[in-house]
């Protein structure tokens, strides 16, 4: 690659701020990167933005630093080599590391040594968000940590871990920025017109299904309610499948999965073989699931295929506290919502790779024999891997409301800027985010 030949990558740990390059690729939908961008220039830092359609464009306010990429994905590795020369670059900010734009920037800072910060949604959510270095989820540098070291650093450590507010308000403004970059994208996207999404379908089908969501949300939060009641006061013990898009980096980069049809195919042949006779399986919606997938007709036909047909079900939503309350298991492919499971100490198989899926912690059986007699958690085990996520990698806030963003903004930018990611923080003895003092206020 052109940029091997200059000496981006022999930047030290420690470079003060000034002589630090960032190149932020795609945030999350709103103002999060933008403002995070405001903060790293205060700091004396150069900051470059990187926009791939008119959502990212409208969502970055220094317009001298922004850079067009108006090519189709096959430029895009050139023309990344291409910014990283004639800036200097010394640092890559992504959301997501998975999808093309960005794993073709991950594989760019392995080659050149630069540092990649990436930010996910939170591993314990939905209080928090993800901040690592050169990877999440299945490549975040949490699967090569074991048990023992985390306890080893929490011990070292000694420093009293923080909670969350009650509530942040998130998920709204999560909805309406996705639906505002997307409608931007659909009707003002003229200078980019070679882009194409990470996704299978077009933006146009995609801004329909989430009108027909929003539409139909009445209807279908009152049918959720009532095949709730009834799952609930039937009595019989199910075990639940919490549901993750079907376009999710996490589902498809780090999975042997390629649909959601596939994944409930596999969970529903094993339940009718291997389940006892009386017990039922849920399957819940993710609450973003727009029907792209047909998850409801595909549940329904596997039911009927493997002759369970009255011990399946499929909700469109409801609160996964309350579901998981009464659950004697839980399916996933690798869900944050299986971390709300091991917390209540609720029995949990991982079908992919997953930053909980630890000795000790996630159910070491076949998925027949979880089925027969499912493992719960250790207790201790599932502590120890929270405390340190929390100590670490776990920013309390969030990316879209406007007060659990600013919360978050405050940790981010010095973790961004310090010398070492938050796991090597903690080894070192030193909590990442020390200052955790929440707003409790409206």
């Amino acid at each position: 690659m052109l940029h091997q030949t200059v000496p981006v990558g022999t930047q030290k740990n420690d470079d003060p701020p000034s002589d630090r390059v960032f190149l932020l690729l795609q945030g999350p939908h709103g103002p999060f990167f933008d403002q995070l961008g405001r903060l790293l220039r205060d700091a004396g830092a150069s900051v470059w933005r990187c926009g791939f359609n008119a959502g990212d464009e409208f969502f970055w306010s220094d317009k001298a630093h922004y850079i067009r990429h108006e090519g189709s994905m096959q430029d895009w590795p050139a023309h990344l080599d291409r910014i990283l020369v004639e800036k200097g670059v010394t640092d890559i900010v992504l959301y997501g590391d998975v999808r093309p734009i960005h794993d073709i920037a991950r594989s760019a800072t392995q080659d050149d040594d630069l540092r990649l910060h990436v930010f996910e949604e939170g591993y314990l959510r939905p209080y928090w968000i993800s901040y690592e270095r050169g990877g999440s989820n299945g490549h975040s540098p949490m699967l090569r940590i074991p048990l023992s070291q985390m306890r080893a650093a929490l011990r070292d450590s000694g420093n009293e871990i923080h909670r969350p507010p009650a509530h942040w308000g998130d998920m709204r403004h999560h909805k309406f920025y996705g639906a505002l970059y997307h409608f931007l994208v659909l009707v003002a996207n003229g200078g980019y017109r070679r882009y194409q999404g990470h996704r299978a379908i077009s933006v146009a089908q995609e801004f329909r299904l989430n009108l027909r969501r929003f539409l139909m949300s009445p209807l279908y939060n009152l049918t959720t309610r009532l095949q709730w009641r009834k799952c609930r006061l039937a009595g019989w013990p199910y075990s639940l499948v919490p549901m993750q898009l079907e376009h999710d980096s996490n589902f498809l980069g780090h999975s042997a999965f390629s649909s959601n049809a596939q994944f409930i195919d596999t969970v529903v042949a094993e339940f009718a073989r291997s389940a006892p006779r009386h017990h039922h399986l849920i399957f819940k919606a993710h609450p973003l699931e727009d029907g792209r997938a047909g998850n409801r007709s595909s549940v329904r036909a596997a039911a009927a295929r493997f002759g369970v047909a009255g011990r399946v079900h499929y909700l469109r939503g409801g609160k996964l506290a309350a579901q998981l309350a009464h659950a004697k298991s839980v399916i996933t492919v690798n869900s944050t919502a299986a971390q709300q499971a091991l917390w209540r100490g609720i029995p949990v198989k991982a079908l992919g790779r997953a930053i909980y899926a630890k000795p000790g912690i996630i159910a070491d059986q076949s998925l027949a024999d979880f089925f027969a007699d499912p493992q719960p958690p250790d207790p201790g085990a599932y502590r120890v891997l929270r405390d340190y996520l929390l100590q670490t990698s776990q920013i309390p806030g969030g990316f879209y409301s406007q007060r659990s963003r600013a919360h978050a903004l405050r940790l981010v930018a010095d973790l961004i800027l310090q010398a070492e990611d938050p796991y090597e923080a903690l080894a070192q003895g030193r909590v990442a985010h020390r200052h955790q003092i929440f707003d409790l206020g409206a």
